[in-house]
This record gives C-alpha cells, sequence and structure tokens, in this order.
C-alpha cells in the first residue's frame, strides 16, 4: 500500500530584523501617540519651531568664523563648541528632559533578538527626533566654515565629522541614561550618586569664575592651542577634522575619525550592558537581609519616621504614601538628585559669576560686590525649579491613580498631601542650599533673604504646579530608566516647565522688589514674610486646584493611563 507523500507547505522566508524596522516601528508609535491628541501635535509643532530656531542660532554660530575668514576661532568655535555640545547630551537629559522611550526596551526582552540587533536598532530609532534635527542643522556650520576656509574637499570631510559627531552625541547621552538609571535601582548607589553629583555641581561654580577670569585676560594664541589639544579628545575629534583639511594636516583625519569611532563603540558596548540588566532586572536582584518584626503594629509601620508627626487619619496615610514613593521610585528620586544638583550650582554661579572676578597679582580678585537682589532672583529660579517637579505629579502614578478615584479621594486633601509628602525632602534641601550660599559669600547675615526667595518662590511654584499637573498631565513611558520620556510627552514636559517656571517666578517677584526697595530691614523681614507667603500660596492653589481636579478624575486617570 503506498503512502501518500504529503507536500510540504510553503513558508513565508524569515527576514532579518534590521534597524530600518525599529525606525518604522517607531515612527508608527508616534504616529498613533498623536491620534486624537491635538494638544499634543501643537506642543510638538512648537517643539520643532524652538528647536529650529536654536539650530539657525547655532549655525551661524558655527559659520561665521568662515565668513570672517578666522582660521584661528574656527578652530576655537569647533572644539569648545562640539565639547560642549557632547556635555550637554550627556547631562541634559539626567538634568532636564529625559530621553525619548517611545521604544521600551523592556517590552522587547522576551523577544528572540540578538543584543546586537536590539542595541542597533534602538540607537537607529533614536536618531529619529527634533533634538537630533536640530543638532545636525546647528553643526551644518562647521562645514560651510570649513568649505570657505580649505575649499570642496574640506567641506566633504567636515561634514563626514558632523554625522559622526551627532552619532557620538546620541550614544553618549542613551549609554549614561542607561547606566544611571540601572544604578538607581540600588539605594546605596542612589545616595552615592547624589553626594558625588552634589559634589560636581558645587565645582562648577568656582569653575565658572576660572573660566570667565582667563577669558577677560587671555591669549588668544593660547586658547588656540588648548582648542587643539580638545580636537584630540572624543569631545574635539569628529568637529575638527574639516579645518585639519583646511590647515594642511590631512593626516589627521583617520586618526580622529578612529578615535571617534572607538569612543562610539565603547558608549554602545556599555549601553548594551547596562541595557540588558535594566531589562532582566538584574540589577535590582541583590540579596535582601533579614529584617525584624516590626514592634510598633501594623499602622504604625506604614508610616516613615519622617512623617511620624502626622496624624493617623486619610491625610496622614497620603503624605506616608507618597513618601515612600518619592524615596523608593527610581524615576521621582532622579527629580530629586536635579534638585539638589541645581540648587547648589546654580546660586554658586550666578552670585559669584555675577560679582566679576578677575586674576590679580595675588590670585582672583572681586571687581564687584553681590547684592541682596541678586541673591534674591538666584533663589527665585532655585525655587520655582524645585516646585516645577510636580507639574505632572499625577504622571508619576499612572494607572495607580486609579486606586484614590475609586476611594473618592477629594481633590484639595489630595493636593495638600502630595505637597507635603514632596515638602519633607525639599525643604530641607533648601535650607542647606540658604545656609552653604550665604556661608560662600561670608554674608551669613543674608541667609534670611535666601530662606525666604527660597520658600516664597518654592510656594507660589506649588501653587502654580497644582493646575497645571491637574490641567496638563500626560503619560510617562512603563520603563524602569527614570530619565526616560515618550516622544510627544517629551515635548509636553519642556513647554508645561517652561510654562509653569515663567508664571511661578512672576508671582514670586515682589521678593526681590522688597529686597531692592527695603534695605537692611528685609534682612529681618525676608525670611517670615517669604515663608507665609510661600505657605499661603500654596494652600491657596491646593484648594482653588482641588475644585478642579474633583470635576477631572476620570479624564486625569484617562490621560495619564499608559497607552499599551
Amino acid at each position: 500500500m503506498a503512502v501518500p507523500v504529503t507536500a510540504p507547505v510553503p513558508t513565508a522566508p524569515v527576514r532579518a530584523v534590521s534597524p530600518r524596522h525599529f525606525v518604522r516601528l517607531k515612527l508608527r508609535v508616534m504616529g498613533n501617540n498623536f491620534r486624537g491628541q491635538g494638544w499634543r501635535v501643537a506642543l510638538f509643532v512648537v517643539g520643532v519651531l524652538v528647536g529650529l530656531w536654536f539650530a539657525a542660532g547655532g549655525f551661524l554660530m558655527f559659520a561665521a568664523p568662515g565668513f570672517a575668514d578666522e582660521p584661528r576661532y574656527a578652530v576655537m568655535a569647533a572644539a569648545f563648541g562640539g565639547g560642549v555640545l557632547v556635555l550637554g547630551w550627556l547631562l541634559l537629559p539626567l538634568v532636564f528632559f529625559g530621553v525619548d522611550e517611545t521604544l521600551d526596551p523592556a517590552r522587547f526582552a522576551l523577544l528572540p533578538l540578538s543584543r546586537r540587533t536590539l542595541v542597533t536598532g534602538l540607537f537607529a530609532a533614536a536618531l529619529v527626533s527634533v533634538p537630533v534635527f536640530a543638532v545636525l542643522v546647528a553643526v551644518t556650520g562647521l562645514v560651510v566654515s570649513a568649505a570657505l576656509l580649505g575649499g570642496a574637499v574640506a567641506g566633504v570631510v567636515a561634514a563626514l565629522g558632523v554625522v559622526a559627531g551627532v552619532l557620538l552625541c546620541v550614544a553618549a547621552s542613551r549609554a549614561v541614561t542607561s547606566a544611571f538609571a540601572t544604578m538607581l535601582r540600588s539605594r546605596r548607589v542612589r545616595d552615592l550618586a547624589a553626594v558625588l553629583l552634589a559634589v560636581v555641581a558645587a565645582l562648577l561654580g568656582p569653575l565658572q569664575l576660572v573660566v570667565l577670569a582667563a577669558v577677560r585676560t587671555a591669549d588668544w594664541d593660547r586658547l588656540v592651542g588648548v582648542a587643539r589639544i580638545v580636537g584630540w579628545t572624543p569631545f574635539g575629534a569628529p568637529w575638527t577634522i574639516g579645518l585639519d583639511v583646511a590647515e594642511g594636516r590631512a593626516w589627521a583625519v583617520p586618526v580622529k575619525l578612529l578615535i571617534t569611532a572607538v569612543t562610539i563603540g565603547a558608549l554602545l558596548l556599555w549601553w548594551s550592558r547596562s541595557l540588558e540588566s535594566a531589562m532582566v532586572g538584574a540589577a535590582s536582584a541583590a540579596p535582601t537581609k533579614a529584617r525584624q518584626a516590626p514592634t510598633g503594629g501594623a499602622v504604625a509601620q506604614l508610616f516613615p519616621r519622617a512623617v511620624g508627626w502626622v496624624r493617623r487619619d486619610r491625610f496622614g496615610a497620603l503624605v506616608a504614601r507618597e513618601c515612600r514613593y518619592w524615596w523608593r521610585d527610581a524615576r521621582r528620586r532622579a527629580n530629586l538628585i536635579t534638585i539638589a544638583v541645581v540648587g547648589i550650582f546654580v546660586p554658586v554661579m550666578v552670585n559669584l559669576g555675577g560679582a566679576g572676578f578677575a586674576v590679580g597679582e595675588e590670585g582672583f580678585e572681586a571687581t564687584g560686590d553681590p547684592s541682596p537682589v541678586l541673591l534674591s532672583i538666584s533663589m527665585l529660579f532655585v525655587g520655582v525649579l524645585a516646585s516645577v517637579t510636580l507639574a505632572n505629579q499625577f504622571g508619576f502614578d499612572g494607572s495607580a491613580y486609579a486606586a484614590n478615584v475609586v476611594a473618592g479621594v477629594p481633590g484639595r486633601l489630595e493636593l495638600r498631601a502630595r505637597m507635603t509628602a514632596f515638602s519633607v525632602y525639599v525643604v530641607p534641601m533648601l535650607g542647606v542650599v540658604s545656609l552653604i550660599i550665604s556661608g560662600v559669600l561670608g554674608r551669613p547675615e543674608w541667609f534670611g533673604v535666601a530662606a525666604g526667595a527660597l520658600l516664597a518662590s518654592y510656594g507660589v511654584g506649588l501653587a502654580i504646579n497644582g493646575f497645571i499637573s491637574v490641567l496638563g498631565a500626560y503619560s510617562l513611558p512603563e520603563t524602569s530608566n527614570p530619565f526616560a520620556m515618550n516622544s510627544g510627552s517629551g515635548i509636553a514636559k519642556s513647554m508645561l516647565t517652561l510654562l509653569s517656571m515663567v508664571g511661578s517666578a512672576a508671582a514670586a517677584v515682589p521678593m526681590v522688589v522688597a529686597a531692592g526697595l527695603l534695605g537692611d530691614v528685609w534682612l529681618w523681614l525676608a525670611l517670615p514674610v517669604g515663608a507665609a507667603y510661600g505657605v499661603g500660596a500654596a494652600l491657596l492653589g491646593a484648594y482653588l486646584a482641588g475644585d478642579v481636579l474633583d470635576r477631572r478624575m476620570p479624564e486625569l486617570l484617562s490621560t495619564v493611563t499608559p497607552r499599551r
């Protein structure tokens, strides 16, 4: 009996996954995020226009030495300007804007993708963004400058360097944010990182004084020499190869391209290691210590020691919960570190840099004195920046906010509890900042001026951000990276941050005016008046925004729930 032979079922050929698929997937996800979200489209358009405006300014800065036929200035613009760009891509995502996580790496964990495929694909997708386009337009000025100084060949080589430099910026940004996100999930590393960042931020102010003093008494030939040295580092190598050709040093081009390629490769390797650990949760798999049995009762254990003073009622429970979230959630911890860093850096930079320093026979000599008005302005910025963290406070909760909606928590109570919990961490920071800046300036009597301006601007910022968090909330991606932002949300965050800071600063201007008009009397009145002004503004904001929250709870929950 013959056995029938079954014909093989034809199957479609399996195509290898390439970076092109990741780019197409990102564009598709971006389009879906914008669908039916008119405000996101509007903010995206505004972000594109702002990016083009900055790009045009950068283009003129990089191209100006070529039009002026100044090879020395062209070298300094390429080395120093390019180096600042790389540093900006390293630091700004950690401090202000975050990184685009339209394609969350964790969603690829169960797919049969190699590490190389995943990293190259995500890297290609990261290049499709407004900041990358803006930087590419800006640094095109280097191509124009090199072409004007050295001809078409120099321009072509400069274009190659510009592309390599942009790749270096994106690779550095993704590697650092991914590694830092992984480290932040370890509490010990988080505490150490906070201290180190604060120390580095404290050193930036004195470093700025050194730079300003050096520029005022600059030997331009020496600065050109420094620029050439920077051009042999990864910070300046890709940006200066076109000028090397223009100056007859074509042999330097392959060496600098090799430096850039090795740096990009090392960064991508670093990113792949941290990316894999973030996906499988290796960083959080540390052994846990055995804990003793609780002694204060089940309810008492829910309240951290820092808020042991709150009432054991609904308000106290909300404060305790928020305090734990701010201490344990990596995304929230990243914002607290930002406040600590900028809170030290900005006052030192503004007050000491604004006073004016020059290099004298005995070292640095002050050319002007800081004033209470200048101090109040710098403190105003710090207080405003501290409060702007709550501009999307419900976005941190995401779908977990449904528990508050179901429980029917009153809006006023909700906002007061969130403000209180956040202030448990921030207000001590503001006090430390006031002590440090008054001590650095050698004016301990100005502590009240600094603390009063901080508390006033922080309080009015809480009030304004209470409204913004209810009316302009947006969802955050469900990822272990605390610096991650969805594509549309990144633009939204930038615009809402700017709106909040401008409004809060305007509301706190009376503190600056009083510092300028009242003289020495303000040294005694600044702290109590600033504290009363800030507390009153925060309570009023919670009262008014709470009514809006009561009416918008379902809409708010729908807005902050991540879309899959």
